[in-house]
């Protein structure tokens, strides 16, 4: 059950990576105005252009591999802290101007329904974390 569990959430969070990712690096072009429209200063934008995919990609590099699932983990909830904090201050009017929706199936969402999926998600990181810890799942689990 355990095992299984961790399976499912393992792979949850591997498709939401590799979607993620792909669809940014697929057409950079509109992901860089997507970033130019979000609340970040503008210097940031040519970095943060290939740091998030690239970040998103490591992440299910790590949490296809027992050994570095774990760290996967890890790498996903410290990503989904990052996204959902964002989302958060939006949400609290920390900036002049609400910034863009993002793109793919997420750009459907409203900030608040957007912020929700990522509270679940960061849960989901944590939850991975916490049933690695607990027990040894992570050697029965391929």
């Amino acid at each position: 059950m355990k095992t299984n569990l961790l399976r499912m959430i393992t792979a949850m969070l591997i498709l939401l990576f590799v979607y993620t990712a792909v669809a940014k690096l697929s057409n950079l072009s509109t992901f860089e105005s997507e970033l130019m429209n979000q609340a970040v200063p503008k210097v940031w934008v040519p970095y943060l252009l290939w740091l998030i995919p690239l970040s998103e990609a490591l992440v299910v590099l790590m949490l296809c591999t027992k050994k570095t699932r774990r760290t996967g983990f890890y790498g996903s909830a410290l990503l989904m802290s990052v996204f959902t904090g964002y989302m958060g201050l939006v949400l609290l009017n920390a900036f002049e101007r609400v910034p863009c929706s993002c793109g793919g199936v997420l750009k459907h969402m409203s900030f608040g329904v957007h912020f929700v999926f990522n509270l679940v998600l960061l849960l989901v990181s944590v939850t991975g974390i916490w049933m690695l810890k607990s027990g040894n799942a992570d050697q029965q689990t391929g």
